[in-house]
């Protein structure tokens, strides 16, 4: 099979949502514009860590002046719209990374899809992807600063909705409670 590389230039909507109920959830991204619609499953832990260092970017190119202050005046859409139905994903993430391309004040988003090549494989192939038999999916996403703000505010507030952590031992509590550790075992 050949790889399929989804580009979205400029993204209408790129939002982060869930299927299930809190502790059995499914988490996609999606990415919506005139290239189509694009979804990707991701684990809870990706969109926490994606939505914490695209905050932290934000912070560095308002720090170091790197993007335009009007692209950074502008304020981010609050989107409470569930994901675009039918849920269909294209694969499922592997690698995450973003890059900031200062020449046209946007952030490139590039989610790939896991893949069985072992680490050490990729390695020996001198960063060639053509050198490999079956590469890897991948989405690419040009955002504006606002819509990185949106989708980190949207991803915070999904991480949040879900399970309650115990106060004495972090783990997350269930409907019925759970047994707590630091209770030695008892449930809370």
């Amino acid at each position: 099979m050949s790889r399929i590389i989804y580009e979205h230039a400029s993204v209408d909507r790129f939002t982060v949502g869930t299927v299930g109920l809190p502790g059995e959830r499914a988490f996609f991204i999606q990415a919506l514009s005139d290239a189509g619609l694009n979804t990707v499953a991701v684990e809870k832990n990706q969109v926490i860590a994606l939505s914490e260092r695209m905050r932290e970017l934000v912070k560095d190119l308002r720090r170091a002046e790197l993007a335009s202050l009007d692209e950074l005046s502008i304020e981010p859409v609050p989107d409470s719209k569930p994901l675009e139905f039918p849920i269909e994903e294209d694969f499922t993430a592997g690698v995450i990374g973003f890059t900031w391309d200062a020449s046209i004040q946007r952030v490139f988003v590039e989610l790939q899809a896991i893949t069985e090549i072992s680490e050490q494989e990729l390695l020996s192939f001198d960063a060639d992807i053509s050198d490999i038999e079956d590469p890897p999916d991948l989405l690419r996403v040009s955002l504006r600063i606002f819509q990185v703000r949106g989708f980190c505010d949207r991803a915070q507030a999904l991480v949040a909705a879900g399970r309650q952590p115990c106060p004495f031992c972090g783990l997350p509590i269930d409907p019925n409670g759970h047994l707590c550790p630091r209770a030695n075992g008892y449930r809370r």
